[in-house]
């Protein structure tokens, strides 16, 4: 009796922790972003991807998880104050990473839109293209080099730079860099389109890494990683996936003690908010129980 009784205890401090660390995260995404501040916020959006980029005038969105997340996301906008987005950027057309992104286009004023050369015969893919038709919007499609803004929220394209036949690696790679910080965001592309990024020498060198698809073992190269040498890693998945994200050789070499990363996962840290203010860069709890 003792011993269930202790086990009821322990499970509803659990639970109590999780309820005040989701209150903090939905807090955080609806306190107002100071003037020269940027907030990313890794959505929890089970096994997919969606990336909210915010500032004081304006808002990004990379992705838009996948069908279950739809309502999810939107609710989320909503709560971080996001009526306008200045960008969308659907880094490919995989059902994980554009789902949700034909509601957000008919429900939010949306000024431009970000494609990859890359088309898909789903569904989703053809939902997605009916609704930025419908609202006249303009398909820009990206080119390696390319650089475009949001107010402070600045972009360099680092990819595709080539074509590639697999989806993946035909995601759109942006850096963002606000004063001294910088952030990567890598949609699902993998070592083939690391090592194209790799020959073509421009900056890859950033304080936060979106990992690739989702922490799989066919993303984060030894080399690449080396060359981002990210102080704080983020890898957006779902709890208990089939696919078994992330995979254990891609944990390994962000969790080397040389390399200091500081690791989020959406599977067991929900939705993560970073700010930077330009000069340093504040990261949220983790629920895991580590710093």
């Amino acid at each position: 009796m003792i011993k269930t009784t202790k086990r009821i205890i322990f499970a509803n401090a659990v639970l109590l922790s999780t309820i005040i660390i989701a209150i903090a995260a939905a807090t955080a995404a609806a306190a107002p972003v100071g003037q020269n501040e940027i907030r990313v916020h890794y959505i929890d959006v089970g096994q997919g991807d969606a990336i909210l980029i915010q500032s004081a005038q304006n808002a990004v969105l990379i992705d838009g998880g996948d069908a279950k997340a739809q309502q999810a996301l939107l609710d989320y906008l909503r709560s971080a104050g996001i009526k306008d987005l200045d960008f969308v950027i659907a880094t490919h057309p995989h059902a994980d990473h554009i789902s949700g992104l034909p509601k957000v286009v008919r429900q939010f004023g949306v000024k431009s839109v970000v494609m990859p050369d890359a088309a898909h015969t789903s569904a989703t893919f053809e939902k997605l293209i009916a609704a930025i038709e419908k609202k006249g919007l303009r398909i820009t499609v990206p080119k390696a080099g390319d650089a475009f803004s949001a107010g402070i929220i600045k972009f360099t394209v680092l990819a595709p730079g080539k074509k590639f036949k697999d989806l993946n690696n035909m995601s759109v790679v942006v850096r963002m860099v606000h004063g001294e910080t910088s952030f990567l965001f890598t949609g699902d592309a993998e070592d083939k389109s690391e090592n194209q990024m790799l020959k073509s020498r421009r900056p890859l060198r950033s304080d936060v890494l979106k990992v690739g698809h989702h922490g799989s073992r066919t993303s984060t190269t030894e080399d690449f990683l080396d060359a981002v040498s990210p102080s704080v890693a983020v890898i957006s998945c779902g709890k208990d996936n089939t696919y078994n994200h992330p995979n254990k050789e891609t944990l390994l070499k962000l969790g080397r003690p040389e390399r200091n990363v500081t690791l989020f996962r959406t599977d067991k840290d929900g939705t993560v908010v970073i700010t930077t203010d330009g000069q340093k860069i504040t990261l949220p709890a983790k629920r895991n129980g580590k710093e």
